[in-house]
């Protein structure tokens, strides 16, 4: 890289008060929340990418806060209070991106949301039922509904679906556009003089002195007093031992369908299968658990696999007896680990990151940054 000019030195790579390694939803929530707190800070986001490329700009665009059958599993795992707070978390997030957004800018739209069971025997029925009711009651205080998820068995022929037995219906899931909001974002971070350097790659930082020192593979040395790690699924590069396991998610979509009959986010499987319409196409990613070791990956690829399995499942459930080409394919990586809880925390003196979204980055970093916010500040 060529030598920088004095004006380089003293503006875009001036030392900041703050600089965030990421430049996806976790990273410009933060820096959102950051200046909004304290105006006069000093804040640069530094992405090796030319845009966000992990999974903030390559999901399915879904505008959710979790499905029965996953609500229920997190429930055995983690216990009631936990899943309560995660779904609180979620469910805020969203709130908060159409308050600071608008709906119009980010192709907002409320559309509601469906889950698919294909189950049709009579007890596991009558638990599924029960479930329900008290998922109902439990989610009262956050979501203000007496019914957030009920049966809409009636809706199945009518969406034209094929071996599907049961609908639950959750009036409260939208989609959006995930490409736009993220650029209403960057646009209304860099309006508060929020600085965005892409093409840059931290490979290293360390402490000197009262300051952070950040290195790149472009030759450029960054300084800071502090310093925040988004990089999700990517955190291991910089953290080794942080707890995070990537999983890629692979996504399709189908050429238009002229008489598509249903429309909204839908959900199978716990979550691991996930479609939405896209104006008159389909939009059908997941089938991770087809293959989990394979898809336990950073790389951005898509494979026959996964891809035949999501095409069957087209087929055979969603769009039976319909003609449709498959016109784009492509992957995003998410960040899991052993809990699904974020990580938020300051791992040194000085250097913090706020990671692990767990597949649900779009509702989770608007509220996750607000709290990161206030930890940054001092507060």
């Amino acid at each position: 890289m060529p030598s920088l000019s004095v004006w380089e030195k003293e503006s875009f790579f001036a030392q900041k008060d703050v600089i965030i390694i990421g430049s996806g939803l976790a990273g410009m929530w933060c820096a959102y929340y950051l200046k909004k707190k304290k105006p006069r800070l000093s804040v640069t986001i530094v992405d090796r990418g030319i845009i966000p490329t992990g999974a903030s700009t390559r999901n399915a665009g879904f505008a959710c806060f979790g499905s029965v059958t996953e609500l229920l599993d997190d429930t055995s795992k983690m216990g009631k209070e936990e899943m309560l707070e995660l779904v609180e978390m979620r469910y805020r997030g969203l709130e908060r991106i159409t308050q600071v957004l608008g709906e119009k800018p980010i192709g907002y739209t409320m559309c509601g949301g469906y889950e698919l069971i294909m189950n049709e025997d009579k007890n596991k029925v009558k638990k599924l039922e029960d479930d329900i009711h008290w998922l109902n009651k439990v989610l009262n205080k956050i979501t203000k509904q007496n019914k957030t998820f009920r049966f809409s068995d009636k809706k199945i022929d009518d969406f034209g679906f094929r071996n599907i037995h049961h609908l639950l219906e959750n009036k409260l899931e939208a989609h959006l556009h995930s490409g736009k909001l993220c650029v209403a974002l960057l646009q209304k971070i860099q309006s508060m003089g929020v600085t965005v350097l892409n093409g840059i790659e931290v490979s290293a930082y360390e402490k000197i002195g009262d300051k952070i020192a950040v290195y790149t593979r472009q030759d450029l040395y960054l300084t800071a007093n502090r310093i925040l790690i988004c990089t999700n699924a990517f955190t291991k590069e910089l953290i080794p031992d942080i707890d995070i396991v990537p999983a890629r998610g692979q996504i399709l979509v189908t050429s238009e369908i002229p008489d598509l009959r249903f429309r909204g986010t839908f959900h199978f499987d716990e979550g691991f299968y996930y479609f939405r319409d896209l104006g008159k196409r389909v939009l059908l990613g997941g089938a991770r658990n087809k293959a989990f070791e394979e898809e336990t990956t950073t790389e951005l690829a898509v494979t026959e696999k996964i891809q035949a399995e999501l095409e069957d499942f087209l087929r055979n459930y969603i769009l039976p007896d319909t003609q449709f080409e498959i016109t784009d394919r492509w992957s995003g990586i998410m960040a899991m680990g052993s809990k699904k809880m974020p990580i938020l925390e300051e791992i040194s003196d000085d250097v913090f990151c706020a990671v692990r979204m767990s597949g649900m980055g779009v509702a989770l970093a608007p509220v996750m940054g607000e709290k990161m916010a206030r930890k940054l500040a001092g507060n």
